[in-house]
């Protein structure tokens, strides 16, 4: 066992250190904690380490907590998961087709994301919003990201309506709900539903973020929406949640509470999702996976089961550029290296070694790409020592193994690149197939001052009440006010500005004067934002 212990600790030995945030970890076999300890610092300027007690802010994790007291409410009779929402929400208007708690479950109810609503309309989370104040963001929306059931795209809204939901059936807020009937009956009595950022956490980890140019600085905000997250709890009190999956004494008891939760949801066109009630079900190496992760300002969570072991890695952290995902498949790469079928994703890639290749070929590799749905850019760059993948905010030195075939050399997961069809195509795959994305080439645009000149002006949209103003740069457009998702436009195609993962497509009349624009920010689709003359906040 020691030795199994050291090649765990040798895992999060970057985070080991008395001037370092970290985690805290805790392995469970057949019911027991076989081992837990904490890694790092919960408080760097109290000189307070993480240990299995720390409280951390577990993020979406938390989402299966509040699917199962949704799941208990019906079981008592008190609403039918198959229900229309306006039943229980008067407030959100009524679409082309019903959006029932189901859909709200499952993420396929086609709602727009809250978070990214927010942060469009420039409302910052460091605030105190009101459980109103967002309802009615919700339901000033006119339209859906697609009809109910079609699609699944991952959606705090759901179950930030379905706190709404659990509070106004039950008489109850969520945190006292959930205490009278999960966290309390379970022991769980280090954790609840954070409801009040003013309350003080007895022996809370503070949240940190990498500061550039090195070291850290505090990564927490104000800000206790609750249902999509907030959740506060320790690596041991999700030990006992853990010991209910396999002897449930909820709801009445009995497995079938347990079993309900995992049932996936279904489209509309009888396809299986791997999401089930804030769970996801997936295969890791061969394996069955019941897991969900969670991340929140600077914390970091991830809490993976594989029943079929009676084995489980709990991973809460308070670094924001922490991989909790990561870090548990290694850690049951190690317990359960005997057990598992098949290979760790990304070890062949890992085991690889590079080629080299001339300038000239690694020159033609150069270019932007733009995906399918139009949602983001992947740009490969000249770096100081390679090429580099510059996607999603983010920048990752790449290397040959092939002519076509790259890998990310200081990237968190297993991330390879291929170039096919003569350069045209980009694909990035992350971890062996966990996730595809192909991106087509795009030329370089350049626009003279005339031609974004036709951009510039105030744009407004009823339906985030926010108008944005737009000025000409150099071969870009300049945003106010700068938001997190709206900073600084880059042309990618005709009528077409990308900025991180937003994309905006501006719309023209029949003379061709340009008259309101269109973004698509992955979760939230389709705003529309009409040229105006005057400028209103």
């Amino acid at each position: 066992m020691a030795q199994i212990t050291e090649r765990v600790d040798q895992i999060f030995a970057d985070w080991d250190k008395p001037d370092s945030p970290g985690c805290a970890l805790a392995v469970i076999k057949d019911g027991c904690i076989v081992y837990s300890r904490g890694y790092g610092m919960a408080n760097l300027e109290l000189n307070v380490p993480i240990n299995p007690q720390s409280i951390f802010d577990i993020g979406s994790t938390s989402k299966q907590f509040t699917a199962l007291c949704t799941l208990l409410l019906s079981r008592k009779g008190k609403l039918s998961l198959d229900d229309p929402i306006q039943k229980y929400l008067p407030e959100i208007p009524e679409y082309e087709q019903p959006i029932t708690i189901r859909h709200l479950i499952h993420h396929t109810s086609g709602i727009r994301d809250y978070l990214t609503l927010m942060a469009l309309a420039n409302m910052p989370f460091e605030n105190d919003y009101q459980e109103p104040e967002v309802v009615a963001l919700i339901a000033r929306q006119k339209a859906l990201n697609f009809l109910p059931g079609e699609e699944h795209l991952y959606c705090n809204s759901g179950y930030f309506l379905l706190s709404e939901i659990v509070g106004r059936v039950s008489g109850k807020n969520l945190r006292d709900f959930a205490e009278e009937n999960v966290f309390g009956p379970l022991g769980m009595k280090h954790t609840h539903y954070h409801n009040n950022f003013k309350e003080i956490v007895p022996n809370r980890a503070s949240a940190y973020g990498p500061r550039e140019g090195g070291g850290f600085e505090i990564d927490m905000g104000i800000f206790d929406v609750l249902g999509d997250g907030a959740v506060y709890t320790s690596v041991e009190d999700l030990f006992l949640w853990d010991c209910n999956y396999y002897d449930n004494k909820l709801g009445g008891g009995g497995q079938e509470l347990i079993h309900q939760m995992e049932q996936p949801g279904v489209l509309n066109n009888g396809e299986k999702l791997q999401y089930a009630f804030g769970l996801m079900l997936s295969p890791y190496r061969g394996l069955h996976t019941v897991s969900h992760g969670g991340s929140w300002y600077g914390y970091r969570a991830q809490m993976m089961r594989f029943p079929d072991q009676h084995f489980s890695v709990i991973c809460l952290s308070n670094l924001a550029s922490f991989n909790p995902d990561f870090v548990c498949k290694k850690v049951a790469d190690i317990y359960l290296e005997n057990v598992f079928p098949e290979k760790a994703p990304g070890e062949s890639i890992q085991e690889a070694a590079a080629v080299d290749l001339n300038i000239e070929t690694l020159l033609t590799r150069v270019g932007k790409f733009q995906d399918a749905e139009k949602n983001n850019v992947a740009e490969i760059l000249v770096g100081e020592e390679s090429l580099v993948l510059d996607t999603m905010g983010q920048k990752f030195p790449i290397e040959p193994l092939s002519e076509n075939h790259f890998k990310a050399t200081k990237a968190p997961l297993a991330l390879n690149i291929y170039f096919e069809d003569d350069n045209k195509r980009l694909i990035v795959d992350i971890n062996d197939g966990y996730q595809k994305t192909v991106f087509e080439k795009i030329a370089a645009l350049e626009l003279t001052a005339a031609q974004l000149a036709e951009y510039t002006g105030r744009y407004f949209s009823d339906e985030l009440n926010m108008t944005y103003e737009f000025t000409a740069g150099e071969n870009m457009l300049n945003v106010k006010p700068a938001t997190f998702y709206l900073k600084e436009l880059k042309p990618v195609m005709k009528d077409s500005f990308n900025s991180g993962i937003l994309t905006l497509v501006f719309q023209r009349d029949e003379t061709g004067k340009v008259t309101g624009f269109n973004t698509n920010a992955g979760r939230v689709k389709d705003i529309v934002f009409k040229k105006t003359a005057s400028f209103q906040f």
